[in-house]
């Protein structure tokens, strides 16, 4: 924020009395700034109605201690949609500025040098640049919050879209940006097409990641109509839905989707489809078909899955009274401790 001794002053003012103060002659200030004595005289004789931008951040960096403050007396003057970006991509990289992001971004959108839908885009564009997700989370605010008011629905869509894509891989508010997601759900007519694959994919993949099966389900079931090509994104997605239906305890449903899931062109398709295939006929309490298969994928898949098949075979041979097996099971390769306390604890 500018000091407030500063607080009512011009940028013309800012800078005379910052040069006053540090005892700086216009030479010596030239020196270090690399602007021209007399372009100094004229900025602090107001006489620069258009102050270049390039000439007010030399001379800002000339007085670190003052950069942030230059920077917003500057932009209480600017108007120029052009210049209000450069000193957008300028507050986006100083830490020290993060906090005129905001102030910036409202500045680009009530600029009345371009049509409303133009700023919008142009800010969205340049949104998509930004490294730092807390500063993109911000402009996709400014940028919903604009929209919400002068009734553009479409940057309303987009924000949201954007902005729940970055929070949803917050693992500590899985719960709060899954609500946020839901509201972009009132403004999916708004998204392109690629947009709603995106939503709809990531939004059952976050379903099922806070056990909300019936959601994952209703939502994998919007995507999947508009995805031609067999995706990991799609691919992982019908996964949770299968798994979802699965946790209900639906399991002819998920052998009806494993049939489509098995045919998909996915690399990732081949040793989930299996998996869930056997570990369904052991829910189904079919174990004559369930136990081969399970006994032959322990040596064939990832540590990862085998761990699970490994749970299941004892879950089975402790229902079965298969003691042996048990013992052989919990004594393989993938490893002894939750094996047997596993056992132990049935």
């Amino acid at each position: 924020m500018v000091d407030t001794k500063y607080r009512n002053n011009t940028i013309a003012d800012f800078i005379f009395q910052l040069r006053k103060e540090n005892n700086l002659t216009y030479a010596e200030l030239g020196e270090l700034t690399g602007v021209s004595r007399s372009v100094l005289n004229r900025i602090e004789r107001g006489e620069t109605k258009r102050l270049e931008f390039k000439n007010l951040k030399a001379v800002a960096i000339a007085f670190p201690a003052h950069y942030s403050e230059i920077m917003e007396c500057y932009l209480e003057e600017e108007s120029r949609i052009n210049t209000l970006f450069e000193v957008l991509e300028e507050v986006t990289s100083c830490e020290e500025c993060f906090l005129l992001v905001p102030k910036v971004a409202v500045r680009i959108l009530e600029s009345h040098s371009v049509e409303t839908e133009e700023s919008l885009q142009r800010l969205f564009d340049f949104t998509q640049t930004v490294t730092d997700n807390s500063l993109k989370v911000t402009l996709y605010t400014s940028i919903i919050k604009f929209s919400r008011e002068r009734g553009v629905p479409h940057y309303v869509a987009k924000g949201l879209l954007q902005k729940y894509l970055i929070e949803r891989n917050d693992l500590k508010q899985l719960e709060e940006s899954f609500r946020m997601g839901q509201e972009v759900l009132y403004y999916t007519k708004f998204l392109s097409h690629e947009e709603k694959i995106t939503f709809y994919f990531r939004m059952a993949l976050h379903a099922k990641n806070i056990n909300k099966y019936n959601e994952c389900i209703e939502l994998c079931e919007l995507g999947l109509p508009l995805e031609t090509e067999d995706t990991e994104l799609k691919a992982r997605a019908y996964l949770m839905m299968i798994n979802s239906y699965s946790q209900l305890k639906d399991y002819n449903a998920v052998e009806k989707h494993l049939d489509t899931f098995e045919k998909m062109k996915n690399d990732f398709v081949v040793e989930p489809a299996k998996i869930t295939r056997a570990l369904t006929k052991a829910r189904k309490k079919e174990f004559d078909t369930a136990l081969p298969m399970l006994q032959k994928y322990l040596d064939e898949v990832s540590l990862d899955h085998r761990i699970h098949i490994a749970d299941e075979l004892l879950e089975i041979y402790l229902q079965l009274g298969h003691l042996e097996s048990i013992t052989q099971t919990s004594q393989s390769k993938i490893g002894h401790g939750p094996l047997i306390n596993k056992a132990a604890s049935g």
